[in-house]
């Protein structure tokens, strides 16, 4: 059974869909703002839950010259205007102890990316915060390897904790998605989202940079909500073409809009 997680007036795990969606690196107020009011509008249409997503920094690049974001500074007073705006939750990860408290002030969800999810230091800080903690699963590890990882925020004394699914390594530069991840990880008493966008990512396809196959964003994601992910996980930007980071895999407004809701109504099939 799959232990609701609250927020805000929502409960993730039950009822709604829930989706946590926005741009990959912080680019630019302009581009924050048009894309969470885009989203805002778009799930309070199809009564979906929402939570709005943006990486002050991507420490994560393939390159060092790769773009990574504005900062945790300016990253974090943009996201602060963003959750007054538009009265949305904000879910952004972190990559350093030391960034747990600070993110907590305006977080309300403390996201560990994929790569990170083994550290120890790194899940003690954020289960520390008391918010929520998404725990992104590693390309390299097997489903049933998260447990003994979510236990490491519980044993800290917070079982506020969401796991999340985005691929595994298939071979070089490719990732594919074992949709079993999702009732095994469910299996665990936590509510999983899957991310439907990072799971077309190509890792290092782009030889210096990592490349994507968009076009099979909806097809992971009907997959996944069919199989019975409590949740989605998008990257959307309003030109994904353009953006600095991940742009091979990004959604952009209009497919958004299509993708979410036919997944809002797979999911409304698939819980009644």
């Amino acid at each position: 059974m799959v232990n609701e997680v609250s927020l805000n007036n929502f409960k993730i795990g039950s009822g709604k869909i829930t989706i946590l969606a926005g741009p990959c690196a912080m680019e630019s107020k302009d581009i924050l703002f048009k894309t969470a009011e885009y989203l805002k509008n778009l799930t309070n249409e199809l009564n979906i839950n929402f939570i709005f997503k943006c990486s002050f920094d991507k420490a994560n690049r393939s390159s060092i010259n790769s773009y990574r974001g504005l900062g945790i500074e300016k990253g974090l007073e943009l996201l602060a205007a963003v959750k007054k705006e538009f009265n949305v939750p904000i879910v952004t990860d972190i990559h350093e102890t030391n960034q747990a408290q600070i993110t907590a002030e305006v977080a309300d969800i403390i996201q560990i990316p994929a790569f990170l999810c083994r550290q120890t230091d790194l899940l003690v800080a954020a289960a520390k915060t008391n918010k929520i903690v998404n725990i992104k699963k590693g390309q390299f590890l097997a489903p049933s390897q998260m447990k003994s990882i979510a236990n490491k925020v519980k044993d800290s004394g917070n079982n506020k904790i969401i796991l999340t699914d985005r691929g595994v390594t298939f071979g070089y530069n490719n990732l594919v998605s074992d949709m079993r991840a999702i009732p095994i990880m469910q299996e665990m008493g936590y509510p999983v989202i899957f991310d439907a966008t990072h799971s077309v990512q190509l890792p290092g396809g782009g030889n210096d940079c990592s490349s994507g196959e968009r076009k099979f964003v909806p097809v992971l994601a009907k997959a996944a909500v069919a199989a019975g992910a409590d949740g989605l996980f998008f990257e959307v930007h309003p030109t994904p073409n353009t953006a600095l980071c991940d742009g091979a895999n990004m959604i952009d407004f209009h497919q958004a809009k299509e993708i979410f809701t036919i997944c809002r109504n797979i999911f409304d099939l698939i819980r009644q």
